[in-house]
C-alpha cells in the first residue's frame, strides 16, 4: 500500500499544473464553506441571543392551551400555587438551568390622563427577570438602566413604557401614567405609575410590551394567591433548549388536567417566535452551500481523473501486461483521488482558519435594531471542520471511482495499441 501511495503521488506531480488547478478548486470550495458557515453561524447566534436574552427566554412553561390563546393573555389560564410547587420541583431536578423568572402577563388600558391606548403588561420580579433575560436593561433607551442596582428601573410604582406608546402619548422619563385592567372576575382596577424608562422594542417598531413590578401587577389584578402566567428560563447552554424542554415535559407529565391530558406545556424558544424560521433558513442555505462544495469537488476530481486515464492508456496497458492485477490499478487511481482531496482539504482548512482569524481580529461591527453595535465574531467548530474535510475526501474518492474502474477493466492488448 505504501508503494501505491508513492506511485500515486509521483503521478500527480508529473502533471503539476493540472494537479495544482484541481487542488486549488477544492481548496477554494473548502475555504468558502468554512468562512460562510462561520459568519452566518455567528450572525445566527447573535440574532437568537438578542431575542432570547432580551425578552423571550430560552424555554417557557405554561398551562396547557395558554400559548394557543396568548393573543388574548387569558388570566383564567394562569399557573396557580399548586402548579408552581410542581414546576419548581421539576426545575430543581433538571440540569442546565441558570435562572428562571415568573411573569404575570395581561392586557390593559394605558393613559397619560389625556389620551389612552392599549398595552401589554409584563409583571416581573426585577432581579429574577434581569437574570433570565440579561439584555433587557440594554433596551432601556431613556432612563435608569440599573447600573448600580438591577432593580432600579422596576421599583414598585414604576413602569417601563414601550417606545411606540411613549412617542404616541408624548411621555418622558419621570412622567405619570395610569394602567387600567380587568381581572378574571370582570372587575376593573387601575394604578398610577411613574415612567422610569422608555423601552426599545425587541421585535420591531410595533412592540407594545411594558414592564412593571410583579407586586404591582398582583395589585391591579387583585391576585391574592401565588399565581403567574408563565415561567421563563435562562439556560447555561442555549443549544440545549430542546433537551431541557423535553426533560421538563417528562418530569411534569404526571400532572394531568380534567381531560386526562398533561396539565403543562414546555416550549423551547423556536416554538415561541417566528424568528426561528430565519434561523432555519440560514441552516438551509448552509446545507445548499455544502451541496455546491460537493458539486465543485466532484466535477474537478472527475475531470482530472478522466483526463489522467485517457492520457495514460498505454501506461495502464503496460502495467497490466506485466501482471499487475486490476484491483491494484483500481486502488492506484482511487489513491490519487484521495490524495487530491486530502491535500485540497488541508490547505483549505488552513486558509479558511486564517481568514476567520483575520475577521475576528478586525472586529466587523453591525447594528441589530438600536440596542447598540455588535461585533461579528465568526467561529468554526472542530466538528464542522472535520465534517467538511471528510466530505471533501469522500467525494474525491467517489469521483475517482468511475475513471479508476474504467482503467482497471482495460485489456492490455487494446491499451498498448492506443495512440
Amino acid at each position: 500500500m505504501r508503494n501505491l501511495f508513492k506511485i500515486a503521488v509521483r503521478n500527480l506531480l508529473r502533471f503539476r499544473r493540472r494537479t495544482l488547478l484541481t487542488t486549488s478548486l477544492i481548496c477554494l470550495g473548502v475555504v468558502f464553506v468554512l468562512v460562510f458557515n462561520s459568519v452566518t453561524g455567528s450572525f445566527k447566534d447573535l440574532m437568537i441571543g438578542q431575542i432570547t436574552d432580551s425578552f423571550l427566554g430560552d424555554v417557557q412553561i405554561h398551562r396547557r392551551g395558554y400559548v394557543a390563546s396568548i393573543d388574548n393573555l387569558p388570566l383564567t389560564m394562569n399557573l396557580t400555587g399548586k402548579d408552581l410547587v410542581l414546576i419548581e420541583k421539576a426545575l430543581a431536578n433538571t440540569k442546565g438551568i441558570a435562572s428562571y423568572s415568573a411573569r404575570i402577563k395581561f392586557g390593559g388600558l394605558f393613559s397619560n390622563f389625556n389620551e389612552s391606548t392599549n398595552i401589554r403588561i409584563n409583571g416581573v420580579d426585577p432581579e429574577k427577570e434581569f437574570a433570565t433575560v440579561p439584555l433587557l436593561p440594554s433596551r432601556i433607551i431613556n432612563g435608569d438602566k440599573g447600573a448600580k442596582s438591577l432593580s432600579n428601573p422596576l421599583m414598585k410604582g414604576s413602569i417601563l413604557v414601550p417606545e411606540l406608546l411613549a412617542r404616541g402619548l408624548n411621555l418622558k422619563t419621570g412622567d405619570t401614567a395610569v394602567v387600567v385592567a380587568t381581572n378574571k372576575d370582570g372587575s376593573v382596577n387601575g394604578k398610577t405609575f411613574k415612567v422610569s424608562g422608555i423601552l426599545e422594542s425587541a421585535t420591531g417598531p410595533g412592540g407594545r410590551d411594558g414592564y412593571i413590578h410583579i407586586d404591582d401587577a398582583r395589585e391591579i389584578l387583585r391576585i391574592r394567591n401565588k399565581e403567574v402566567s408563565e415561567i421563563a428560563l435562562n439556560l447555561k447552554n442555549l443549544g440545549g433548549a430542546k433537551q431541557v424542554a423535553k426533560a421538563l415535559q417528562t418530569s411534569l407529565a404526571g400532572a394531568l388536567n380534567k381531560k386526562g391530558k398533561p396539565k403543562f406545556e414546555v416550549h423551547p424558544w423556536p416554538k415561541l417566535t417566528p424568528f426561528a424560521n430565519i434561523a432555519n433558513m440560514i441552516d438551509v442555505i448552509t446545507f445548499f452551500i455544502r451541496l455546491i462544495l460537493i458539486a465543485v469537488v466532484l466535477i474537478s476530481i472527475l475531470n482530472v481523473m478522466m483526463m489522467s486515464v485517457y492520457e495514460r492508456v498505454r501506461e495502464i496497458g503496460t502495467i497490466s501486461a506485466i501482471g499487475t492485477p486490476p484491483r491494484t490499478i483500481l486502488s492506484l487511481f482511487l489513491i490519487e483521488g484521495f490524495c487530491l482531496g486530502v491535500f485540497g482539504a488541508i490547505v483549505g482548512v488552513v486558509l479558511g482558519g486564517g481568514i476567520i482569524f483575520v475577521l475576528n481580529t478586525i472586529e466587523i461591527p453591525f447594528q441589530f435594531g438600536r440596542g447598540g453595535s455588535f461585533v461579528l465574531a465568526p467561529t468554526v467548530h472542530p466538528l464542522e471542520v472535520t465534517l467538511v474535510s471528510a466530505l471533501v475526501v469522500a467525494i474525491s474518492i467517489l469521483a475517482s471511482l468511475q475513471p479508476a474502474f474504467q482503467a482497471s477493466r482495460m485489456e492490455p492488448i487494446d491499451a498498448l495499441r492506443h495512440v
